[in-house]
């Protein structure tokens, strides 16, 4: 193959690129990427010498088509997001201007160069939240129903995707996954965010529905789900990357907390972002069934790894601290 990978630098998608190239040593891959602050090119280090990089915003329609002529890229793996549903309160139209222009002009570009597939990385959150006490899963059939501005976007993008499918007869594909964790996450999200605080004693911030749940899938595994997809996915077929592993903010912050040897008493309550969602759990059936793929990595074996992972590369996260746009303990009182 000779993939472009949007939004190669970000956690993702860079762990993707070396998953790529490490088991795919003769593909070539072209990593896009426009580095804005989540963007972190070192990221890309152990590979840089076997990938073509090129720094471009995924709404520049002659800078895809470039980089796609320029390859001959066959397939576009499109993770390129903003992601961050507190800034997404603050600010949501870069939300809306990446997430749902930005995969529109992607597609554009892929329709008029002519790839081989087009794959959409999505989320659960576009089918809004469930009950704390359900028994329900969301399925590949399961309505759509955002409820803040980062799900509105990644919702518009995943409808994007489907209509260039449909009017345009684009071969598209589309995961969506529950929530991720592993090496290289930036440090404003949780499981980083906990880590790299209670590295320095500093107070974690819990909102204060602690007991709200998500689903966590290491990163690796929703790599190699990706890879499943492109290489046995049906054409037009959306698949769910779920591990069905639950855990709420508080028992996060108390595995993170016993890893390091931390006291609880670090942990801080702060106020809930308006629109924040209860729960997310994916039935992951039908891409175990189709394509073989199943997780591999406990969750406590990986979060442990990941823990560790930020106490030994700190001149990794340190100096991405400053980039992060907000500080959830005051993010509310900006707005």
């Amino acid at each position: 193959m000779r993939l472009l990978v949007t939004g190669a630098a970000g956690f993702i998608g860079s762990n993707f690129v070396r998953h790529w190239v490490e088991r795919h040593p003769d593909d070539q891959v072209v990593a896009y990427d426009a580095l804005t602050y989540a963007g972190n090119r070192p990221n890309l280090a152990p590979v840089e010498d076997r990938i073509r990089f090129v720094e471009a915003d995924v709404c520049d329609l002659g800078a895809a088509l470039a980089a796609m002529a320029e390859s001959e890229v066959d397939t576009v793996v499109h993770f390129a997001a903003e992601s961050h549903n507190s800034l997404a309160v603050l600010d949501p139209a870069r939300f809306f201007r990446t997430n749902v222009l930005g995969t529109q002009t992607m597609l554009e570009a892929a329709r008029r160069h002519g790839v081989s597939r087009f794959h959409h990385i999505s989320t659960c959150e576009v089918y809004g939240d469930l009950d704390l006490d359900t028994d329900e899963r969301f399925t590949e059939e399961s309505p759509y129903r955002p409820r803040t501005p980062y799900n509105a976007s990644k919702a518009g993008a995943d409808h994007a995707v489907r209509a260039y499918g449909e009017t345009f007869g684009l071969p598209v594909t589309i995961t969506n996954c529950c929530n991720n964790y592993g090496p290289l996450q930036f440090p404003e999200k949780v499981i980083p965010l906990f880590t790299t605080r209670a590295l320095d004693d500093q107070p974690l911030p819990l909102y204060r529905s602690t007991q709200n749940r998500r689903e966590w899938l290491h990163v690796d595994d929703h790599c190699a789900a990706v890879e499943a997809v492109l290489e046995r996915g049906r054409v037009g077929e959306t698949y769910h990357v779920g591990s069905g592993v639950e855990a709420n903010i508080e028992e996060i912050a108390d595995l993170v907390l016993g890893t390091l040897g931390k006291p609880s008493s670090l942990k801080e309550l702060v106020p809930d972002r308006p629109g924040h969602d209860r729960r997310y759990l994916l039935d992951s059936t039908k891409i175990t069934q189709e394509l073989g793929w199943e997780p591999e990595i406990p969750f406590g074996e990986g979060l442990a790894a990941t823990v560790s992972w930020y106490a030994d590369n700190r001149a990794w996260w340190e100096p991405l601290r400053a980039r992060a746009p907000v500080v959830e303990a005051e993010w509310a009182a900006a707005r």
